[in-house]
């Protein structure tokens, strides 16, 4: 029989070992990507189940280019685009999919793929695709890729970057967005982790920093994080979008995404416009107890927070557990440094992210 026990017991013994768990309900969730708890708002989920109730069908049944695109995906597509202001749109069934998508279809023969040295695991999954050049740049070094991109004699340059980086919870550095105008490339903004969560309308980066989308500007979204559903969108020129869905791999063969799952965004989607007010001033209250506390300002809503090893990082995950909160250990290769990633979702309390921030002060000292 072929083995892989020698393979884990060394994650085993360098504390790398992972496991899926089903957690107790009333464990208090500061660990997971819900970051306006969404996922737990049933007017919501009611909204989403009687919408699809009403339609002849529950499920796609087939690929979006056979006989799987259906309304509620179209409607769902015209609404982002008309508050991302983006021209089309298109959605896939994960970010991981997206991405994959978007790097093997957009970079082609002659071209060269920037790459930020800390994207996205799919997309550097989707970079050793390529037959094309790729290079990767230092983490939000802007003069880095400024250098890469001058010498560069690639036919098209298409940089791929993070709103907010998933690990580290930085902002991409804006003199990025500047360098991609100048040298006319095409900038792949991932922004799982920023959309929902900062600029004036919870846009994301743009947003954030008050720019207009430019026709080389790609976006590329998640319902699993801030709109509490699952699956992937991306917006950009009605160009780039119809020469995905005729390229895209992930697009062309797959069953086509969720029709519940895309309700749900939309619901989602609205419940966010509608109460911005709101959502901000409980993302802006808890910003100010994470730097209060823990001496660490935050744009989004992820607080990594650096230890010693990943033995360490674990035992504090466990510790915290036993106090009532669940928080992430993130360990190597998935970060340079273990850290304990907390995420001070508007789903839990302001109570309960006060008490875990000073129980991890004490942990750390």
């Amino acid at each position: 029989m072929i083995s892989y026990s020698t393979e884990l017991a060394a994650l085993k013994r360098s504390g790398r070992y992972r496991e899926r768990r089903i957690f107790d309900a009333r464990i208090i969730d500061l660990a997971s990507n819900d970051y306006l708890g969404l996922a737990h708002n049933k007017d919501l989920l009611n909204k989403a189940c009687a919408r699809l109730a009403s339609c002849d069908s529950h499920a796609p049944k087939a690929s979006m280019l056979v006989n799987g695109y259906h309304s509620i995906h179209a409607s769902f597509e015209k609404a982002l685009c008309r508050v991302n202001g983006y021209e089309e749109g298109v959605i896939l069934g994960s970010g991981f999919n997206a991405n994959i998508a978007l790097i093997e279809a957009l970079v082609r023969k002659g071209d060269e793929l920037f790459m930020d040295e800390k994207y996205h695991a799919s997309g550097v999954l989707a970079a050793k695709l390529l037959e094309s050049k790729v290079s990767y740049f230092k983490h939000n070094d802007a003069e880095e890729l400024r250098k890469m991109l001058e010498n560069s004699s690639a036919k098209r340059k298409i940089i791929a970057v993070e709103g907010i980086y998933s690990m580290d919870a930085d902002l991409l550095n804006k003199e990025i967005i500047s360098l991609a105008d100048s040298y006319e490339a095409l900038l792949v903004l991932d922004e799982a982790h920023s959309s929902g969560v900062i600029g004036a309308h919870l846009g994301g980066i743009l947003d954030f920093y008050g720019l207009e989308v430019k026709a080389n500007y790609i976006k590329m979204g998640t319902l699993g994080k801030a709109y509490g559903s699952f699956g992937a969108y991306i917006l950009a020129s009605s160009h780039i979008i119809d020469y995905l869905i005729n390229r895209a791999k992930p697009i062309i063969y797959a069953t086509a995404p969720s029709l519940f799952d895309t309700a749900l965004g939309e619901a989602s989607l609205e419940y966010i416009q509608k109460n911005l007010p709101s959502l901000k001033e409980q993302i802006a209250s808890r910003q100010k107890i994470i730097e209060e506390i823990l001496g660490l300002k935050c744009e989004g809503l992820i607080v990594p927070i650096r230890v010693e090893d990943n033995r360490r990082a674990v035992q504090i995950q466990a510790e915290l557990l036993q106090e009532g909160y669940l928080v992430g250990a993130i360990r190597q290769p998935t970060v340079d440094a273990p850290i304990i990633r907390l995420i001070a979702r508007l789903g839990a309390g302001e109570k309960a992210l006060r008490d875990v921030c000073c129980l991890i002060k004490s942990k750390i000292r």
